[in-house]
């Protein structure tokens, strides 16, 4: 059984160990959270491909040492050519997911970077981006080994990756699907990385690789254009927060589904449950989750759209509704399309006490499948989450925002602790934290426990298209039995099952140590000093 990592002066957590040594040697060399997370972000976008990009999105939720959580919202918009008449135009009903008009989206996550190390800079971070940089660009230049996931989804995948321009040569070097623990080389990707390491986040928008990014998506027909690129900006946001028991929880802001996270939590606070993985456990907070989804589905959409502002959704009277309209032995009726994605989730602390809880994404496994001719940028899909219809909730619009399932997780306790957590995984990422939080907070459990105990899933999530409750087997029968007989609709997985997503967390003390988990779903690490 794993043990949870102990460390005082710095950790990461991520779901491949590569990412989590860059990270931890930047600590090691003086740097501080918001640095290592750079270096780990990087590692992650070369070396797990299937699951993120530098092509893709980013969120961060950050906890300063001294003073509030702030967040950076790193989200690309659609691009001025992705009209709902261009795509009707094609004869289109829905946005496809593949393809170069599923790369409708400005990718956001570079500009994350920058003004992350802006923050660490303010911090009084000095670390050159080059250095940051310097383990990414050696991975896509000399290569990482295959791992099992990237092997299965590229396997899964390729069928439909037909008018994905560049996936083949990519992924598929010698026409063949590389086999586990071959060498996976993207010389592309590293001059890329080499650039935005010598020019800066920048350039990636505004220089000479804007240019070059610009002229790729052209030539494979994106409605992505200069004009979208030189228009992004990243900014820092206020998170959202609740207070829950004894703690106070904060997650990312519309356009994510930070909302639903904290609804669940502060809704589970205020029902009775005697311990974690029993029954009421499992199916309360799965009615928390279909109550959340519900407010979700009808409310969150590009924050500028919204008709009202997220935090009036968050007063103490209405998550107490939302709890007295659960009923504690039967299930309410789930019948909903749900959403997936793939996604990373890493945390970072330092000595200072300075915590990060990050979240980097292409949507689907390999985003649009698109790999750009020069600069060999996967391009995520996020924009296939628009609608087609001017009158839903997230229509298609130039400049607009798309809905995003990625929410980082943070907490800081009344007694000191502070908490970065968060997964992967679809509309699981909501209830994988609702999991892993309690069963630290209001259960106790050590770290590690909390993040290899068995889960659940409501929903859809990276690899599966039904909507179903879906449970490992690691639970007793008499809880699944249970589950059934209250009407959820309960499909048993087995064992420690991907779709659960790919947890982690750090809780930090007061005096100082830090206690880790990473999820033994992941080819992830802890790693700490």
């Amino acid at each position: 059984m794993l043990k949870s990592t102990y460390a005082s002066n710095g950790m990461v957590v991520a779901p491949h160990h590569l990412a989590a040594e860059s990270g931890l040697t930047v600590l090691r060399e003086g740097g501080n959270a918001l640095e290592a997370m750079i270096a780990a972000a990087a590692s992650i976008a070369v070396v797990y491909p299937h699951m993120n990009s530098i092509g893709g999105d980013g969120f961060w939720v950050i906890s300063p040492a001294n003073g509030d959580p702030i967040a950076i919202d790193a989200c690309g918009a659609a691009g001025t050519g992705a009209t709902i008449d261009r795509y009707r135009g094609d004869g289109l009903e829905t946005v496809p997911s593949r393809g170069p008009l599923a790369a409708l989206t400005v990718a956001g996550t570079i500009s994350g970077w920058g003004l992350a190390k802006t923050v660490a800079e303010n911090w009084g971070g000095t670390m050159p981006l080059d250095r940051l940089l310097a383990d990414s660009v050696g991975y896509a230049r000399d290569g990482v080994a295959v791992t099992e996931g990237q092997v299965r989804l590229t396997t899964e995948k390729l069928p439909e990756m037909g008018p994905a321009t560049g996936f083949a040569e990519v992924y598929t070097p010698n026409g063949l699907v590389p086999v586990c623990g071959d060498v996976f080389r993207q010389p592309r990707l590293a001059a890329t990385l080499e650039q935005i390491a010598r020019a800066g986040t920048e350039d990636f928008y505004r220089g000479d690789l804007a240019r070059a990014i610009a002229e790729d998506l052209k030539d494979v027909g994106s409605p992505v254009h200069d004009v979208d690129l030189a228009s992004h900006q990243a900014k820092v946001v206020t998170p959202l927060s609740l207070r829950v028991g004894d703690a106070t929880v904060y997650n990312m802001r519309p356009p994510t589904q930070g909302l639903a996270s904290l609804l669940i939590l502060g809704a589970f606070a205020k029902m009775e449950c005697a311990e974690a993985d029993g029954f009421d456990f499992v199916h309360l907070l799965v009615e928390a989750s279909k109550q959340a989804f519900a407010i979700r589905d009808q409310h969150i959409t590009d924050e500028a759209y919204m008709s009202a502002p997220p935090e009036s959704f968050l007063t103490d009277e209405l998550v107490a509704n939302l709890a007295a309209g659960i009923d504690p032995s039967k299930a309410a009726e789930w019948k909903r399309g749900g959403t997936d994605s793939d996604t990373i989730w890493m945390g970072t602390m330092d000595r200072h006490g300075n915590a990060v809880s990050f979240i980097q994404s292409v949507y689907w496994e390999f985003g649009s499948g698109v790999v750009l001719p020069k600069t060999g940028i996967t391009w995520q899909n996020r924009g296939a989450s628009f609608a087609l219809d001017p009158g839903a909730l997230n229509p298609l619009q130039p400049g607009r925002k798309p809905f995003h399932t990625l929410n980082p997780a943070m907490a800081r306790l009344d007694d000191g602790r502070v908490i970065s957590y968060g997964t992967m995984g679809g509309e699981g990422q909501p209830q994988t934290q609702a999991a892993v939080f309690n069963r630290i907070v209001r259960f106790g459990q050590p770290v590690q426990a909390a993040i290899t105990a068995p889960r659940w899933l409501l929903g859809r999530t990276w690899g599966s298209d039904s909507t179903n409750l879906k449970i490992e087997s690691r639970f007793p029968d008499t809880v699944i039995e249970a589950l059934r007989t209250a009407g959820q609709d309960v499909e048993v997985v087995e064992g420690f099952s991907d779709l659960m997503g790919h947890a982690g967390a750090l809780v930090r003390r007061p005096d100082g140590m830090i206690e880790a988990g990473f999820d033994p779903r992941s080819d992830g690490a802890a790693r700490g000093f």
